[in-house]
């Protein structure tokens, strides 16, 4: 692909020789033939090192290379770079006779599906979408156009994915949601009778567990992604274009606003509501409701700026303790002293 067609397609302005481009990798390693992308000025000198054909950067930044693509956004325009060049998974096309599907599925023509996929009775398969092996699709789940469901992932009875959804490998998506009631001779379940509905554009990671609904539906929003290892319980509502990071655990009946992040190993307690844009750092354990655009870290969460100050202060605590202690012994001293 030239590079002048790859600036048409992103709209960007380019400097220098038009060239053919055959591939995408960082500047360490990028050759003539490959298109690379600086946005962390931590790595401005790789510039002078670098032998990538063209580099995509800031246009302040223009005159430091030969041939470049201006971009106001230089991590967003090489990530849709690289969705010029990035090639789909898998080998297979068609529908497998080693497939089962059930006589009254419906599964859409262009759709492919790969051997040894069970799809139960009544569900429904949209175009183009495409079915790894070892995916067991149940009653009614319906499943939208151009979807990606990869290998050993479990669709539980009646769960909804839109279009445009990616599901990695092994996740399972409608299981029961944990709910007992206590009675005196132990613990009953409580049929978990809802739903999943996960809406359009939304990528959730390997082995990720989203629980169907106790009544009513758990709800994951347009847009939204879920990383790895992820537990989401039952009736959670994710609004949209939220990210949530490796193992993250969200209790039943929370609801989660619009664009919120939630780093790695975060743990939100049940029955809250969080607000659009809220933030919350790594590992931290949220157990009250969170206004929107808060940041919050620690646990149990705190504003993220009174965080950082005792994260820095926590450290220090056994020497503070030692000088404590030694403060309190001349405090004793000097009290016998005005006795005396």
């Amino acid at each position: 692909m030239l590079l002048s067609e790859i600036a048409a397609k992103l709209n960007l302005a380019f400097k220098g020789k038009d060239k053919e481009i055959r591939g995408v990798n960082t500047l360490e390693d990028a050759r003539e033939d490959e298109i690379s992308f600086l946005a962390n000025p931590k790595y401005l000198y790789l510039l002078e090192k670098t032998k990538a054909g063209a580099i995509i950067l800031n246009p302040d930044l223009s005159s430091r290379v030969e041939t470049a693509l201006l971009s106001s956004n230089p991590y967003l325009d090489f990530a849709r770079t690289v969705q010029l060049f990035a090639k789909p998974q898998g080998c297979f096309s068609g529908q497998s006779d080693l497939a089962f599907i059930h006589p009254t599925a419906k599964v859409h023509p262009t759709a492919n599906i790969y051997p040894f996929v069970f799809i139960g009775a009544k569900a429904q398969i949209g175009a183009k979408t495409t079915i790894f092996p070892g995916v067991y699709v149940g009653e009614k789940v319906k499943i939208g156009t151009d979807c990606v469901i990869y290998a050993n992932v479990c669709l539980l009875a009646e769960s909804q994915i839109g279009n445009k959804v990616i599901i990695h490998a092994g996740s399972v998506i409608g299981s029961d949601g944990f709910g007992f009631a206590q009675s005196q001779t132990g613990l009953e379940k409580f049929p978990q009778v809802g739903r999943v509905v996960v809406e359009d554009e939304v990528e959730i990671g390997a082995n990720t567990a989203i629980d169907r609904a106790a009544l009513g539906e758990t709800r994951i929003g347009k847009g939204t992604k879920i990383d790895n290892l992820v537990q989401i319980g039952h009736n959670v509502k994710i609004g949209q274009n939220s990210i949530l990071v490796a193992q993250v655990g969200i209790a039943g009946s929370t609801s989660i606003g619009n664009q919120v992040v939630l780093a790695g190993q975060v743990g939100i307690a049940g029955h809250l509501t969080i607000g659009d844009g809220c933030r919350v750092a790594a590992q931290s354990g949220v157990s009250k409701d969170l206004p929107p655009k808060t940041d919050v870290g620690g646990s149990p969460a705190m504003p993220h700026k009174l965080f950082l100050r005792s994260s820095v202060i926590v450290p220090k605590l056994p020497e503070l303790q030692k000088k404590i202690r030694y403060l309190e012994k001349k405090i004793v001293e000097l009290e016998e002293k005005l006795e005396e």
